[in-house]
């Protein structure tokens, strides 16, 4: 007769700092009533484990006010089992998140995390999690995105590499195989196209069962099922956590049966954590003595839906980098506004929360026949993907992509047709100067050639405060400054 085990997995992924719910007629999300979920799942089920698939860090002002040490010890009072680590962990620098590390009471592991010159991990690749007599193998994968954001640290980021997921797995499998694993989990950061790939990649013999994943932001209806894996995530943030009621065949080691849902966090399923409350409400008065104060009024609440479409936002903050900057072109990183609305008021804290990243502009200066190159690699429609990096543009520019034919048909600046041999003043930030290749396809020597770099500002969310503080009222709306046509 086979023996089978019950065992519940709780999954989270990309937090980002989420730690206060929202009051939109009833309470959402936070991690107050997600903490007093996971309790109510462990104190009814006999088995239970919860893991968070990276990007624990960084979208909140109280994450950034506290460098992520708010986050970890919240992480420790609600105590998961295990944890990978995202690209946002390395936000506050490499040195910083092994600190975070150490502080950390439950396990962060990854795989693929390499120290080059050592051809050492940089955390545990592994962790094997025993519960109720089943034998469970986690092992971290992490996103090559990791290596964009290191590049700041011309010094570190020389040191680091990044390992082919597949073979990592392979090896860490193939090492234990000898060992009586009832369950083996890829706790993954890498999004869900990724972890679909890789799937296809793994080697039936290694026995994974599932891949549980993050980066992507995917909101699923149920687990894809490849190569006889598993496949989810848990969308985004603390609105929602990911629940799987498996039967284990222990015998057979591998799973017998299961179900999988998308468990809202609400007032109606979650109870509060009150204790947890206390906490977060310490660092929150903190955080409000300092930021609360407010700084404008829009004309009426402005969004960012998606990152690869023009956004009022977008425009509202692009236009505020070309006026006082004195640019041409102001290619305003999509990615860097962390949340979808802001306003009618604006407080310092607001600004901060949506624009985190205290990042520097530079100046580079492009033809416009690099700038028509760039940007028809940027609007290839398979770049339509949170996961991509895109860009919001100021007013004066125009841009119509061809998806047919996949060429620029217009290409305006300053409301006049581009020149192809005239250099233009182009605004970047840090993050994208140091990705010109990866994320433009151009050659960083070809840009040098123009223009040496020069840095316009250290901070663009000081030059958005600044100018916030003196302007009131704004507008922004939808202009058609990019548009992609004959999309299929």
């Amino acid at each position: 007769m086979k023996e089978l085990k019950k065992l519940v997995i709780l999954h989270s992924n990309d937090m980002h700092g989420d730690f206060l719910s929202k009051d939109n007629q009833q309470l959402v999300g936070g991690v107050s009533m997600l903490s007093g979920y996971v309790t109510d799942v462990r104190e009814k089920e006999e088995s239970v484990l919860y893991c968070i698939a990276g990007d624990m860090l960084q979208g909140s002002l109280i994450d950034s006010e506290f460098k992520g040490i708010s986050t970890m010890e919240i992480m420790n009072y609600i105590a998961p089992d295990i944890a990978c680590i995202g690209n946002h962990e390395v936000d506050y620098g490499l040195p910083h998140l092994l600190f975070l590390e150490k502080y950390a009471k439950f396990p962060i592991i990854s795989a693929n995390f390499y120290l080059k010159n050592q051809n050492t991990r940089l955390l545990n690749g592994h962790r094997f999690i025993e519960i109720d007599g089943l034998k469970i193998l986690f092992i971290g994968i992490l996103t090559e995105a990791i290596l964009d954001s290191l590049k700041s640290d011309k010094f570190i980021s020389t040191f680091i590499d990044i390992k082919d997921a597949a073979s990592e797995v392979g090896k860490i499998c193939d090492t234990y195989r000898t060992v009586d694993v009832d369950l083996t989990v890829l706790l993954t950061h890498i999004g869900f196209e990724n972890d679909c790939k890789l799937a296809e990649l793994l080697d039936p013999e290694w026995g994974v069962d599932l891949i549980i994943g993050g980066h992507s932001h995917t909101i699923l209806k149920e687990p894809a099922k490849i190569n006889d894996i598993l496949v989810t995530q848990a969308g985004v943030g603390t609105a929602q956590i990911g629940r799987f009621d498996l039967m284990i065949d222990k015998e057979k080691n591998r799973i017998q049966e299961y179900t999988w849902k998308l468990i809202p966090i609400n007032a109606d399923t979650c109870p509060k954590d009150t204790v947890l409350e206390h906490i977060i409400t310490r660092y929150k008065d903190q955080v409000d003595e300092k930021y609360n104060r407010i700084l404008t009024h829009l004309s009426r609440k402005l969004t960012h839906p998606v990152r690869y479409e023009e956004t009022e936002l977008g425009n509202l903050f692009s236009d505020i980098g070309k006026d006082m900057l004195g640019l041409d072109l102001m290619m305003l990183g999509s990615g860097a506004i962390r949340k979808t609305e802001l306003g009618p008021n604006v407080t310092v804290a607001d600004l901060y929360t949506i624009f985190p990243f205290a990042e520097a502009v530079h100046q580079i200066k492009l033809s416009g026949a690099q700038l028509k190159s760039i940007f028809e690699y940027i609007l290839v429609p398979e770049r339509m993907d949170q996961t991509f990096e895109n860009y919001q543009v100021n007013h004066g520019t125009k841009i119509i992509y061809d998806a047919k034919t996949r060429k620029i048909t217009c290409f305006e600046i300053n409301g006049q047709a581009i020149d192809p041999k005239t250099l233009y003043k182009v605004g970047i930030q840090t993050y994208h100067l140091n990705n010109m290749e990866k994320f433009w396809n151009i050659k960083t020597n070809d840009v040098i050639a123009n223009f040496s770099p020069i840095t316009l500002c250290t901070s663009l969310t000081n030059v958005f405060e600044e100018y916030l503080m003196t302007h009131t009222n704004l507008k922004s709306k939808l202009e058609g400054r990019i548009q992609r046509i004959n999309l299929i």
